[in-house]
């Protein structure tokens, strides 16, 4: 396979998950003032969502915080990418599963998030 090639089967398997992820509910902690939690990174608000319970609880214990209740909310992929993340009012995305093998980034590019959402990179690529 060639560099290119590679590349088109990354592309194509980056629009899978990202199609799964908007059809499918997510978990999203709320921090102390019932707004989803988030945290930044490399100059992005990142929306910390799970897939599951279980990945919650992960985290939380990776965190060294499994003691406490993570209250949360269930949220479509689609919604956060389409309204919550512009609603951020600065450059922000949704990280998956943080902190896991299987986790992912939605980050503020073209295609991922509303165009209004979308950070440019200046031609940076």
């Amino acid at each position: 396979m060639t560099g290119r090639e590679e590349i088109r089967a990354a592309e194509r398997e980056f629009a899978a998950l990202l199609g799964e992820f908007r059809r499918h509910t997510v978990l999203v902690p709320l921090d102390a003032h019932d707004s989803l939690w988030t945290a930044e990174w490399g100059g992005v608000r990142w929306i910390c969502a799970f897939s599951d319970e279980a990945a919650l609880a992960r985290f939380a214990f990776a965190q060294g915080d499994a003691g406490r209740e993570w209250p949360y909310r269930t949220v479509y992929g689609a919604r956060l990418l389409d309204v919550m993340v512009p609603a951020l009012g600065v450059p922000a995305g949704v990280a998956l599963d943080a902190g896991s093998e299987d986790g992912a980034l939605f980050p503020p590019v073209a295609g991922v998030v509303p165009e209004e959402a979308v950070v440019d990179l200046g031609g940076a690529g």
